[in-house]
């Protein structure tokens, strides 16, 4: 369950040196802040931020940005970025709503969704990461190579998320309804908070890999 109010979150955030401040004014100028040419890669719910801070030390030749709306929960990532900073991560708050208004066309690599908010009521399918409507705005921004990675423990998204590829007229790559049993979805894995905790109760997690 997400933290709903941690007293002066939002303070702390906006003087944190690890959150871009004014992410729209970075448009198509995302690699300039990094200062190299390596590859970006976005976390869209990044929550506390274990998976995302993972994968920057993992990777060092590849730039990250996490995404995430809910104050309370990226001062966590700030708070562990400050005891461990890696320099080719920012962080990002907002909803995801604005992402085309955030990036440039073609300039994201990879998108990562994360164990998102289910939003179980039909009439709020468009506001789930994996509908149609997100995917026509990630069509936007991701490189003619990219690709995007969904895990999740709840199978009715899954199985919603699964449904709005075609409509979107995206590539399925790779799926898995078991990830923890699939050896070759495994290779690299890097869990997420959510995922150990799901994944050590039993519970399968269900991933794909598509491309626009």
């Amino acid at each position: 369950m997400r933290l709903r109010n941690v007293a002066g979150s939002r303070e702390e955030i906006a003087r944190s040196r690890f959150v871009i401040q004014n992410p729209k004014e970075r448009k198509g100028c995302w690699r300039e802040l990094f200062g190299n040419q390596n590859p970006i890669q976005i976390e869209i719910g990044m929550g506390k931020g274990r998976f995302i801070m993972d994968m920057a030390a993992l990777h060092p030749d590849i730039n990250y940005i996490g995404i995430e709306k809910f104050s309370s929960v990226l001062i966590r990532g700030i708070q562990k970025m400050e005891k461990e900073e890696l320099p080719n991560l920012y962080f990002i708050r907002m909803d995801a709503e604005e992402i085309t208004d955030v990036f440039g066309e073609k300039e994201v690599d990879k998108i990562y969704l994360n164990f998102s908010d289910p939003w179980p009521k039909e009439r709020h399918a468009k506001r789930r990461l994996p509908s149609r409507e997100f995917l026509n705005r990630y069509r936007i921004i991701l490189s003619e190579r990219g690709d995007l990675e969904f895990k999740t423990d709840n199978q009715a998204l899954f199985d919603f998320a699964l449904e709005e590829l075609k409509p979107a007229g995206w590539n399925l790559n790779q799926l898995t309804y078991d990830l923890h049993h699939d050896d070759k979805m495994m290779e690299g894995n890097v869990m997420t908070e959510y995922e150990e905790r799901f994944s050590s109760r039993g519970n399968p997690i269900y991933k794909y890999i598509i491309s626009p």
